[in-house]
């Protein structure tokens, strides 16, 4: 017979058990509803983006545009340093023409301090193209894709860029409207009007505290019609990083993440993984950076404008060795 003492043991336990069962059902509720509510937000953002993109070019079919078209040929490879190097560039997709690289940058995260660097590479520096001799740095995209890119960069300045990313303007419009629906607040330094000869670029914006939606800030960070041209530009680019970096990692930029995702897929190609991307977004989250250290090349106290023959026109020319020397020392490579 079972004793008293023997019953209420045997109580507990059950007890103990039903509360485990309760507790493991309630975790699992929650993590379904993350799933559901992640797997619809990703796909109600795809779903929106790719509406968007059909309507604004009806010579391109939206599903061509998320296929990788650069990734086979790309020969970066992950060194295993714990850290990893990014090549960033902004795109202008204008219907069936050739992509012109906007903007050049390095972005290297490390996923043990938790810690980002970011450079601008100014589209217009004098360099050496494998291949091809010197010329501007964006005619490397033009010449070779990412790939002959990564190789000038690594020929010209020692950096190893083990990934790369390639995102259409259209998808920094889908990531700030998508982040900010309200726009952004920023201070604009100067009056910017400019429009292009083909009408495809209008930028009008005023002088003063301003609260711009996607377009808006597509054109402010990318004007440079005034004495600093490029130098301002990258400036500007690089201060609405920090912003958009304090949005992505506020709350409602976390609730917003997988919408984000599935606004943006149709307007970038990039060779990172599904996987390391989910990582490195819960690296993020878990352990935000607090900050982003930047840096621009040339810097100011190593480059002088310089007319080279037809077709190549003005450059940004630099010491080339102590340009190897800046970066190598801004990511502390041996």
């Amino acid at each position: 017979m079972m004793t008293l003492a023997k019953s209420r043991a045997l109580r507990k336990r059950n007890k103990k058990r039903r509360k485990r069962k309760v507790f493991i059902g309630i975790y699992a509720f929650l993590f379904l509803l993350i799933i559901g509510y992640s797997s619809y937000e990703y796909l109600a953002g795809k779903h929106q983006a790719m509406n968007k993109q059909a309507s604004a070019a009806e010579d391109i079919e939206p599903e061509e545009t998320v296929e990788s078209i650069y990734e086979d040929e790309f020969k970066g490879k992950d060194n295993g340093d714990g850290k990893l190097m990014v090549l960033l560039l902004g795109v202008d997709q204008r219907g069936s023409e050739m992509a012109r690289t906007d903007t050049i940058m390095l972005a290297e995260y490390d996923t043990e301090d938790q810690e980002a660097k970011v450079v601008s590479l100014m589209r217009d520096l004098y360099v050496d193209i494998p291949g091809h001799g010197y010329n501007k740095l964006n005619a490397a995209f033009a010449l070779g894709g990412p790939e002959l890119l990564r190789e000038t960069i690594e020929i010209n300045f020692g950096i190893h860029t083990e990934y790369y990313s390639i995102i259409d303007f259209n998808g920094f419009t889908q990531i700030v409207d998508t982040l900010s629906p309200d726009g952004v607040d920023i201070d604009v330094e100067k009056d910017m009007q400019y429009t292009s000869a083909d009408k495809t670029t209008n930028i009008q914006l005023e002088k003063g505290p301003q609260t711009l939606d996607g377009k808006e800030l597509l054109g402010y960070v990318r004007y440079r019609s005034d004495a600093r041209g490029d130098f301002a530009r990258v400036e500007r680019q690089q201060k609405v990083i920090q912003l958009m970096k304090d949005e992505l990692l506020s709350f409602q930029g976390v609730l917003k993440a997988p919408r984000l995702i599935g606004n943006i897929q149709p307007y970038i190609d990039t060779n990172i993984g599904g996987s390391l991307i989910l990582q490195i977004g819960k690296n993020m989250i878990l352990n935000p950076v607090e900050s982003i250290d930047m840096l621009s090349i040339p810097t100011t106290d190593n480059v002088w404008d310089d007319r080279k023959p037809y077709p190549i026109g003005l450059v940004l020319n630099h010491d080339e060795i102590k340009t190897r020397q800046t970066l190598e020392e801004f990511f502390e490579k041996e």
